[in-house]
């Protein structure tokens, strides 16, 4: 249903860098690049971001990846943690949401929850 989503970032190189490590074992890479806009994707162009506009601080904003399998929402865990970012909820069950939602959230430089998901057993 979402064709892409842009996010608002304050420093956008520090932003790609970090998208670069943790969508790279989800399949992601950069696509495109207009000016300081950037956008990932594995096809298509799902994630932009952009910078930041006025004053006020960006809004969190949650993203869920999907990952192929469990071993995969580990390996973002990990690329997270080689980009010191801080983790929210290490990769484990979630069997509040269902019985096979396996998921792992972490921070993003702007202070965004970002989760890589595998709805698998």
């Amino acid at each position: 249903m979402l064709d892409h989503i842009a996010i608002q970032v304050n420093d956008v190189a520090a932003s790609a860098a970090f998208y670069d490590a943790v969508l790279a074992p989800l399949g992601g890479e950069r696509k495109k690049q207009f000016g300081e806009n950037i956008s990932f994707g594995v096809t298509g162009h799902p994630l932009w971001l952009v910078p930041a506009q006025g004053l006020e601080a960006p809004r969190e904003v949650h993203i869920a990846f999907t990952a192929a399998d469990r071993a995969t929402v580990d390996a973002f865990h990990a690329a997270a943690l080689a980009v010191g970012a801080e983790v929210l909820h290490a990769p484990r069950l979630w069997p509040e949401y269902h019985d096979s939602y396996y998921g792992a959230f972490v921070r993003d430089p702007d202070g965004n929850n970002i989760e890589a998901v595998c709805h698998c057993a």
